[in-house]
C-alpha cells in the first residue's frame, strides 16, 4: 500500500513537473509583453521620429509591440530617471540624448541618475552640425575664419543654439582647437541664430543641417565646414573642419537606446539585433537622413564606449572653457 500511494504522489509530481515547463519556458522567452520606450523629448522631434520610423521593423523583428512615452525635461533628466529606476527586464527602454548621459554630469552636481545605473543598447542616429558664415563676411574655408579671427581677436561670434547644447559645445571646441579669441552667442533654439546670421547680424553660427542646408546651397551662407568626422551626403561638397587642418575635430549631436543596469545580457543582445537591423533599412535611412541625421548602430560594447570617450571630452571641456548650465 505504501508502495502505491508513492507511485501515485510521483505519477502526481511528475505531471505537475511537465505541466509547469512549458509556462516555465514562456515566461523565460522575450520578449512576452508589451515593451515601453521612454523618449525624453517633446512629440516631434528627431528623437521621436527617429523611433517611430524603427517601431513597425522592431515590432515586426520581435514580435511584439513597442509603446512609445514621451517623457520631456531637465535635458533628458527626467526620462533617464525613469528607465534607470524600472524594473531590468527588458519591458522599459530608453532613448537617450548626448546631454543627459555626457554633459549635465558635467554641468550638474545633482544627478537623479549616474551612467552605471543604465545599460547601453546601440547608438541610433548622430546630428552633425555645420559652420556657416554670412555671405557678407570673406570667408569660406577654415583658414580664412581662422586668419579673420586672428585679424580681430574678440571683435567676432559664433552663434548656437543656447547655453550647454551640443551646438554651443561644438562652437566652443572649435575656438579651443584653433586658438582663436571669437565671443559664443547663445539663442534659444536654432532658429533664431539662422535668422541672424542670415541677416550678418552674427557673422558666423554653429547650425544643424535642415536649418542650413538650403541656404548653403542656395548661396545664402557660406558653409565653412561639418562637425562630423565624414563628410555628409546630404553636403557632399562641404568638407569635414577635421580635414581642413583642425585635427581630430568631431563634435555631434546623438540619442541612443539604454535599458537599466541589470538587464540581462541576452536581452540586451537581442534588443541590439532588432534596432541595428531595422536602422539599416533603406527607407528607414532615407528618413533619418531627412531629419539632418545619420543612422549609427553599434554592438552594446561599442555604444558603451562611445559614452565613456564623450563624457570624458565634454568634460574636458565644460572644465576648461568654464561652461555652466543655464
Amino acid at each position: 500500500m505504501f508502495h502505491a500511494a508513492r507511485r501515485r504522489i510521483l505519477a502526481v509530481l511528475t505531471t505537475a513537473t511537465f505541466a509547469v515547463l512549458p509556462l516555465e519556458a514562456g515566461r523565460a522567452a522575450y520578449p512576452e509583453q508589451l515593451i515601453k520606450v521612454i523618449v525624453t523629448f517633446p512629440p516631434g522631434g528627431s528623437a521621436d521620429t527617429v523611433i517611430r520610423a524603427l517601431e513597425p521593423l522592431v515590432t515586426a523583428e520581435l514580435k511584439q509591440s513597442l509603446v512609445i512615452e514621451n517623457r520631456a525635461g531637465a535635458g533628458g533628466n527626467i526620462g533617464m530617471a525613469a528607465v534607470a529606476q524600472a524594473r531590468p527586464d527588458g519591458y522599459t527602454l530608453g532613448v537617450a540624448p548626448a546631454g543627459a548621459l555626457t554633459v549635465n554630469p558635467h554641468l550638474n552636481s545633482a544627478m537623479p541618475f549616474e551612467l552605471k545605473d543604465l545599460a547601453p543598447i546601440t547608438l541610433l542616429a548622430e546630428i552633425p552640425f555645420v559652420l556657416v558664415a554670412s555671405a557678407n563676411i570673406p570667408a569660406h574655408t577654415t583658414a580664412e575664419t581662422i586668419a579673420l579671427a586672428k585679424a580681430k581677436p574678440g571683435a567676432l561670434s559664433i552663434g548656437h543654439g543656447g547655453n550647454s547644447t551640443a551646438m554651443h559645445l561644438t562652437a566652443a571646441l572649435f575656438t579651443q582647437k584653433t586658438g582663436i579669441a571669437m565671443e559664443l552667442v547663445p539663442y534659444r533654439g536654432t532658429a533664431p541664430a539662422t535668422v541672424d546670421v542670415l541677416a550678418g547680424h552674427v557673422p558666423f553660427a554653429v547650425l544643424d543641417i535642415p536649418a542650413s542646408r538650403q541656404l548653403i546651397l542656395d548661396g545664402k551662407l557660406n558653409a565653412i565646414g561639418v562637425s562630423s568626422a565624414r563628410r555628409l551626403s546630404s553636403l557632399p561638397d562641404v568638407p569635414t573642419l577635421a580635414e581642413s587642418g583642425i585635427a581630430g575635430f568631431e563634435s555631434v549631436g546623438w540619442f541612443g537606446l539604454v535599458a537599466p543596469a541589470g538587464t540581462p545580457a541576452d536581452v540586451i543582445g537581442r534588443l541590439n539585433e532588432a534596432f541595428t537591423k531595422a536602422l539599416k533599412d533603406p527607407a528607414v535611412v532615407e528618413k533619418i537622413r531627412t531629419l539632418g541625421a545619420e543612422p549609427a548602430p553599434m554592438t552594446p560594447e561599442q555604444f558603451g564606449r562611445f559614452i565613456q570617450s564623450e563624457s570624458t571630452k565634454w568634460g574636458k571641456l565644460i572644465s576648461e572653457a568654464g561652461i555652466k548650465a543655464n
